[in-house]
């Protein structure tokens, strides 16, 4: 999991020798560092699914996410997966959609159920270098590109027949989905973590089934993908509602609007779901402090969970060390124990230890990640701090792929835990979709990075929106130059 952030880094952190405050470069040259280093006996593979219509680099049309007649057909998911077996019958399963946390909580979970001894499969998006990173079966690593590579053709001509079939419909997400299915099936995993990628409701995940589902997971709501989701909180928050199944325990992060979460628990009480949630009065988090541990930055917490209404839950975890910072990862944490606990009341053997253990030993490439010294060192600097979001050091590079304002915020929060007073440069990867005054606002505003480094990245037909212009709509004052390259 190291290697991906070092290569991401090895690539980036030669744009930052000499730079004035404020200079834009090509992310074209991380993608296609990132295409490069990708296994070659999987060529045929990416030339198969390059075929195929890419919403996430198209962008996602007006209320595809919603449970309308404009929403994605899931019966072609359904279709799809009937001919290769219903493959997604033959696991149980956790299902994880919000605006913000679903992979870090997936992340979480994973790990505990891993600690525990299960063989768990996680599927999650997007990625950061390689789309094997997606998916992990057992380990927690990316799966192989051998055996993605033998499986893919072991498969193929299903697909083929499929897509012949769908008159071409299918889409990329769609397609990559049932293979990460199919593959859970083949390799048996135990359980199964599902992190929705749009919405909910219609969302190729979302084919799971009551059966098969043991928890159901809605981490936040947020603004994001509004025009694909409706267009308002209220919409956003029925279409990840969707992924509510009959009589199966729904844990809720939060926190959210008093009127959001009733939409949730509605939902919820409709499909005779109990509703477990991470801000339950009965629930403490507390970051008690911040320091190193093997070398990389760790934040100290103490976790109690008294839950009484719907679901009997309880546990006391002290001094609980999480690699993953900031508040926010604290409450992804609690999240995941909560759903864990879920799966304790079902009859699944989890013990505290594995809790315990899971949480400290989770990492996550991109999230409020710090490299260890170790890590710097082997990247040719010295008395630097490198955090990618997605001694004491002298500067702080923050990589940073945050893109709308609760992330950015969360991701300010724990900049100013973890590095008060120090010199700071960014490093900036947004597509031109994002709201970027927002995002200025929440990450730049009172911060004073001496260095932002600008990628650019258009989506479908949206124009580009400068983040200089961004902070100069907030107020951020700082000299600056503006080169594309």
């Amino acid at each position: 999991m190291q290697s991906i952030a070092n290569r991401f880094l090895h690539r980036a952190l030669p744009h930052l020798t000499a730079l004035p405050a404020w200079r834009s470069v090509s992310r074209s040259s991380f993608i296609s560092a990132a295409m490069r280093g990708e296994d070659p006996e999987l060529g045929e593979f990416f030339d198969y699914m390059e075929k195929l219509k890419n919403y996430e680099k198209i962008g996602v049309p007006k209320d595809a996410g919603t449970d309308s007649d404009d929403g994605f057909d899931l019966g072609r998911m359904r279709r799809l997966l009937k001919r290769l077996g219903d493959p997604h019958c033959r696991f149980r399963a956790i299902h994880i959609a919000g605006t913000k946390g679903k992979g870090s909580t997936a992340a979480f979970l994973s790990s505990i159920l891993r600690e525990e001894g299960y063989r768990v499969g996680t599927y999650s998006s997007p990625h950061l270098l390689t789309i094997r990173e997606r998916i992990s079966v057992g380990s927690g690593k990316p799966v192989s590109a051998k055996v993605l590579n033998i499986f893919f053709h072991e498969v193929k001509e299903c697909l083929d027949e499929s897509i012949q079939l769908e008159k071409g419909q299918l889409t990329h997400f769609e397609v990559f989905t049932a293979l990460a299915f199919a593959l859970f099936s083949k390799e048996n995993v135990d359980i199964a973590v599902i992190e929705a990628g749009l919405g909910g409701a219609r969302d190729a995940t979302n084919v799971l089934t009551s059966n098969n589902l043991a928890v159901s997971v809605i981490t936040t709501i947020g603004e994001e993908h509004l025009a694909a989701l409706g267009g308002s909180l209220e919409s956003i928050a029925m279409a990840k509602a969707g992924i509510i199944k009959y009589g199966c325990p729904l844990v809720i992060g939060g926190p959210f609007d008093l009127h959001i979460e009733q939409i949730l628990r509605n939902q919820a009480s409709s499909m005779c779901s109990p509703v477990v949630s991470a801000c339950d009065p009965g629930v403490q988090g507390i970051v008690k402090g911040f320091g190193p541990v093997d070398g990389r930055p760790c934040q100290f917490c103490d976790i109690c969970i008294q839950i009484k209404k719907d679901l009997d839950l309880s546990i006391e975890l002290s001094n609980v060390k999480l690699h993953m910072l900031g508040h926010h990862q604290l409450q992804n944490a609690i999240t995941a124990v909560c759903a864990s606990l879920c799966l304790q009341n079902q009859g699944w053997k989890i013990s505290n230890e594995s809790i315990y253990d899971g949480l400290k030993n989770t990492e996550l490439p991109g999230r409020s990640q710090f490299l260890s010294f170790k890590e710097v060192g082997d990247l040719g600097l010295s008395r630097v701090s490198v955090l990618i979001d997605g001694g004491p050091p002298d500067a702080f590079f923050i990589f940073t792929i945050a893109h709308t304002e609760a992330s950015a915020k969360a991701l300010a929060d724990t900049i100013t835990m973890a590095a008060k007073g120090q010199r700071l440069a960014f490093v900036v990867a947004m597509a031109s979709d994002k709201d970027h005054v927002k995002f200025a606002r929440q990450l730049l505003s009172g911060l004073g990075p001496e260095v932002v480094v600008l990628t650019e990245l258009p989506v479908g037909p949206i124009a580009p929106l400068s983040l200089v212009d961004a902070s100069a709509a907030v107020d951020i004052v700082c000299p600056h130059e503006w080169i594309t390259a």
